[in-house]
């Protein structure tokens, strides 16, 4: 269970990781879907996005409220080659600060719109066409009651995506104490399996249309976190930062171990509002 102490963490980690990781990693702060498994960075988080809108079928000049929109990497794709009007959504004031730099060099019509908010409180009353929720619900605190206004945020036959690191329903417990409770104390999250999360969502009023365990893509990622910190400034980096900063890191492994295992999974949800 996150405790409130956890959710502060969690904005004190990403205003201190973000600038650094974005150096690293780029503009789309998550997993690369990788094809051939030659891709650069780039090509390979990009071809997530692609993968995600082609199952969702997200229109063009859709409306898109990015949920955990890191530093909007994604709402300026999406704003960009879809015409889709977006709404990004951090509880980073640093990820919106570089989110609205990298929108404004990029001079698009329509613009994205950045803002702070917390995703535990979600209380909004505009509607979108899709809500776009990549990587962010292992943080949530109640996540019941986050599907719930959810789906008071769709639209008629709008479309909740999801896509997310979730644990094996059938883990020993040496998995979980080896692999599932590093992650979960290095990356700040609480993992659910993809079940516990189908159960409260169709009971929010939303129907699954498509689901697809992408993890034999996506496991690579690792490999190239892992190349990345073998830089002992970053360590140093880390140390300087926190410990927190330090479990970060460490985590990677775990990652790894967690796909290479079968004890994590990385899988895709798209629910339509019914």
């Amino acid at each position: 269970m996150l405790t409130k102490q956890t959710q502060i963490g969690i904005k004190e980690h990403y205003d201190k990781i973000s600038p650094y990781y974005q150096k690293l990693w780029g503009n789309h702060i998550h997993h690369g879907y990788y094809i051939t498994g030659k891709e650069s960075i780039k090509k390979a988080t990009e071809n997530l996005i692609r993968f995600l809108v082609k199952k969702s079928e997200i229109k063009r000049n859709s409306s898109v409220f990015d949920i955990g929109c890191g530093v909007g990497g994604t709402s300026i794709w999406l704003a960009k080659n879809y015409k889709c009007k977006v709404t990004g959504m951090t509880i980073s004031p640093i990820q919106v600060k570089i989110a609205k730099q990298l929108s404004n060099k990029a001079n698009l019509k329509p613009k994205p719109t950045f803002f702070v908010a917390d995703a535990n409180k979600l209380d909004f009353k505009e509607k979108y066409d899709v809500l776009w929720c990549v990587e962010m619900i292992s943080h949530l605190k109640n996540r019941k009651d986050f599907f719930t206004k959810c789906s008071r945020l769709l639209e008629k036959g709008g479309k909740l995506v999801i896509t997310d690191w979730f644990k094996n329903p059938n883990l020993s417990n040496k998995n979980i104490r080896e692999i599932i409770h590093p992650i979960e104390k290095g990356m700040l999250v609480s993992l659910w399996t993809s079940q516990e999360y189908r159960n409260i969502l169709e009971e929010s009023g939303l129907k699954l249309k498509y689901y697809e365990d992408i993890s034999e893509n996506v496991k690579k990622t690792w490999d190239v976190c892992l190349d990345i910190i073998e830089d002992t400034n970053l360590w140093n980096l880390a140390v300087e930062h926190g410990e927190e900063f330090v479990h970060f890191l460490k985590a990677f492994e775990s990652m790894k171990d967690g796909f290479a295992s079968g004890a994590l999974r990385y899988e895709v949800l798209v629910f339509e509002k019914k």
